[in-house]
């Protein structure tokens, strides 16, 4: 038997699968590591955490296997999109990653508009400028770090960064490239049209491939770190989002998924390069060669309720923490919850406005508010799914994963509010499993990704709207539509109060 390692570095925690031949799962393990968020807006993290974390990972996989190391044939990654790393001319991390939830850079994004054009932007990347990308982060640090800038001899990603250090070899494959903002994501290129109008070196770009290529082997060092075998191929790996799509079987027409993990997103599947959304939602590179998908973005989905829980009810499990969560009727006693926690991307690209609770009155509990936090979430991913309707997707099956698929109450909550049949998966993995399938057909296992995830992944419960709730929902989310339009300049207001 032979077998592969998915890896998914993610903003909290770096998580490590390994799966057999047949897709299932032998071992798995987690490990986490913080933030760094020294003002309001800064999300930091410390390379060195992702490296040291990865390494103590994998030799627990290691450690707990009991065959043959050597029949660990491949590993490959997932990994949270749009942070930047920045190496010097011997390879060295100069500053900590910014990361996708850093939202410092407004100011660089007017630039890039002035610069580049919004037009002839989303002509060539698909996508808005935004705080989040990487291209805006990149243009701060050459602003503000000027004399650290200089010393820059090419951007990374996190997982990219990881891969290097596991490798030696410095690449970029094209999900991940996708959310920086200087892909031209039709020619799949680095555009040195973005970059010469912006000021910086084509250079600092990294060699692009696709996300199943081969990228080489574990060093020798690495090998005696974690004891995985020095002839392991290593495959590029891609995006979070486009891992997810395909640990979810996303991988062709008709096909969408909703991940609620520290941020949440609605993901649909295209096949063409040429669809347009006037960027309303993100269009990025797929993990699969030659394929698409279009997504829409809440910063803070399960970072609500994980932000909730922490404060209110520290040391609880989730499990325990919702307790009762069914017996609260729709509309959690008529309370609603705004998850703009850290701004807000989709439909709203604004990283002034902060949460809310509307409604609140003394005969209100804690699961009330608990409720109120899963539903504001789930109606802030609603918004995408609307905007992919009238487009005219046809959206009526929904693949749910992430902490979001974890409770059945919420699943419903989730039919009930997108209108459409929610399906859940058997032993899902999300972005690690979908990370493990690019190195099982990297590894020539399967002739292509969908043949893999017809062996990988299995579908285990469906929750169908119930047409009472839908109406009931309906009129919810129109009172929701209307938090984020009357609190906009109370919160721009706030801004200057909040703590530095």
């Amino acid at each position: 038997m032979k077998y592969v390692i998915g890896v998914d570095l993610g903003t909290s925690a770096v998580k490590g699968i390994l799966l057999n031949q047949d897709g299932d799962i032998v071992l798995e393990v987690s490990k986490e590591y913080p933030l760094i968020q020294e003002k309001d807006g800064y999300s930091e993290q410390d390379p060195k955490e992702w490296i040291d974390k990865t390494t103590e990972a994998l030799k627990e996989l290691v450690d707990k296997f009991s065959g043959d190391v050597s029949s660990i044939e491949g590993i490959s990654f997932s990994g949270q999109m749009h942070g930047l790393v920045l190496l010097d001319e011997e390879k060295k991390v100069l500053r900590n990653a910014i990361l996708w939830n850093d939202t410092r850079t407004t100011e660089q994004c007017k630039q890039i508009y002035d610069l580049v054009g919004e037009e002839r932007l989303l002509s060539i990347t698909k996508n808005p400028a935004l705080e989040g990308f990487t291209l805006p982060k990149i243009l701060w640090v050459k602003q503000y770090e000027p004399e650290l800038f200089k010393q820059a001899s090419v951007f990374m990603l996190p997982k990219d960064y990881l891969r290097y250090v596991m490798t030696g070899t410095i690449h970029s494959e094209y999900s991940d490239a996708a959310g920086t903002l200087l892909l031209d994501i039709a020619k799949k290129e680095w555009s040195k049209e973005i970059c010469d109008v912006v000021g910086i070196s084509s250079r600092l770009c990294p060699p692009l491939v696709e996300s199943t290529a081969q990228v080489g082997t574990i060093t020798e060092d690495f090998s005696r770190k974690t004891g995985l075998s020095k002839t392991t191929k290593v495959f590029a790996g891609g995006a979070d989002n486009a891992c997810g799509a395909t640990g979810a079987s996303i991988l062709s027409d008709g096909k969408t998924l909703c991940s609620i993990g520290t941020s949440g997103v609605v993901l649909s599947y295209e096949q063409t390069k040429d669809r347009d959304f006037g960027g309303k939602v993100h269009y990025f590179n797929h993990s699969k060669e030659d394929a698409y998908y279009t997504m829409g973005v809440t910063l803070s989905a399960g970072h609500s309720l994980s932000w909730f829980r922490d404060t209110f009810a520290k040391g609880e499990s989730f499990e325990t923490f919702l307790e009762g969560l069914s017996n609260v009727p729709i509309g959690s006693n008529g309370l609603l919850y705004t998850p703009y926690l850290v701004g807000e991307r989709t439909p709203h690209a604004d990283a002034v406005i902060r949460g809310s609770f509307i409604g609140m009155d003394a005969s209100h509990k804690r699961i009330d508010f608990a409720r109120a936090v899963i539903e504001g979430i789930t109606f802030s991913l609603r918004e995408s799914i609307d905007i992919f309707r009238k487009a005219g997707k046809k959206i009526d099956q929904i693949i749910s994963i992430g902490g979001g698929s974890k409770n059945d109450t919420w699943l419903q909550i989730q039919a009930d509010v997108f209108d459409a049949k929610i399906i859940k998966l058997k032993n899902e993995q999300g972005a690690a499993m979908g990370a493990a399938m690019l190195a099982a057909y990297g590894c020539g296992w399967y002739a292509s990704l969908e043949e893999c995830a017809n062996q990988f992944v299995h579908y285990d419960k469906f929750f169908e709207p119930i047409e009472n709730n839908v109406k009931k929902y309906n009129e919810l989310f129109a009172l929701y539509q209307q938090v984020y339009k009357q609190t906009k300049e109370l919160n721009a207001g706030l801004k200057s109060f909040r703590k530095i």
